[in-house]
């Protein structure tokens, strides 16, 4: 067991410390260093349509696609970024024109699109998303729920400028 001495000589060392390093780096928030972008997922790509419109809602709804968007590094998230989404739905197969639209990120880098439930193509309900805007690299994610009948989907992206 280790004994801790408090003497002058200890505190004055630890008062320096604290004066070398700054109060301000005791007291301010963890933030997210070295960050790995996000790479892209195979299959990811598949019917990705170049130039879909930025709408509302894909179809009537009824299922939600959200996720964030943040630069790789750092972590900050990114205001204003194009995220194009598409899937095999009940109202239309993934490579179909009306199976896909795109949304932009809220200043909190977050982004939420309704689109028509999900359902399993090759025994898979799954998702496809873009980021394709230019001003990082483009990453295609395909993530895969867990259940036909969940209502929504997570997507995530840390993106590395080019």
């Amino acid at each position: 067991m280790t004994t801790v001495v408090l003497n002058r000589r200890n505190l004055l060392a630890a008062g320096g410390s604290i004066l070398a390093t700054g109060v301000s780096g005791l007291l301010s928030p963890a933030r997210a260093q070295g960050l790995a972008p996000t790479p892209s997922m195979p299959g990811g790509s598949n019917n990705y349509r170049a130039g879909a419109p930025t709408v509302d809602r894909i179809g009537k709804g009824g299922f939600w696609m959200s996720g964030t968007v943040r630069r790789a590094g750092d972590g900050a998230p990114l205001a204003g970024q194009r995220i194009q989404i598409w899937a095999h739905t009940t109202e239309g197969r993934e490579h179909e024109p009306q199976s896909h639209g795109a949304t932009l990120t809220d200043k909190n880098g977050a982004f939420r699109l309704e689109m028509p439930q999900i359902v399993p193509i090759f025994g898979q309900p799954h998702g496809h998303l873009a980021y394709d805007s230019g001003e990082f690299k483009t990453v295609f994610l395909r993530p895969v729920m867990r259940s036909a009948k969940d209502t929504s989907l997570e997507a995530h992206f840390v993106l590395q400028p080019v």
